[in-house]
């Protein structure tokens, strides 16, 4: 049984340490203190932004400045073009194989 957030929300060290097992993460406990106080910080400012009181009317925006017709960008045309730095990345690479990335295998556990 997994064990539950506390009422308040804040990620417990009980329940970051269960994340921690799962993600298959090599912390230092420093490192597990930090993380879990910057998660629970950012968890704390969403909360707080979730507070804040919005007229339900207020169109939703995806920018922060309203476009009119006027000063609406125009849609930007596709271009194909080649990309002449794949083999200067390759070759920072420790190891390719038929121009692909090998990396480590990930340990694979089942999940309870």
């Amino acid at each position: 049984m997994a064990p539950t957030p506390p009422d308040q929300g804040e990620i417990s060290a009980e329940v970051f340490d269960r994340l921690v097992e799962l993600a298959a993460l090599a912390l230092e406990p420093e490192e597990r203190d930090y993380l879990r106080r910057e998660l629970n910080g950012q968890l704390r400012a969403i909360r707080a932004l979730d507070a804040i009181d919005v007229d339900e009317t207020l169109p939703i925006t995806s920018h922060g400045v309203p476009y009119s017709d006027a000063t609406r960008p125009g849609i930007r045309k596709d271009r194909a073009q080649e990309a002449d730095k794949a083999d200067a990345i390759l070759a920072q690479a420790p190891e390719v194989e038929n121009r692909y990335l090998v990396v480590p295998d990930i340990p694979q556990e089942a999940l309870e």
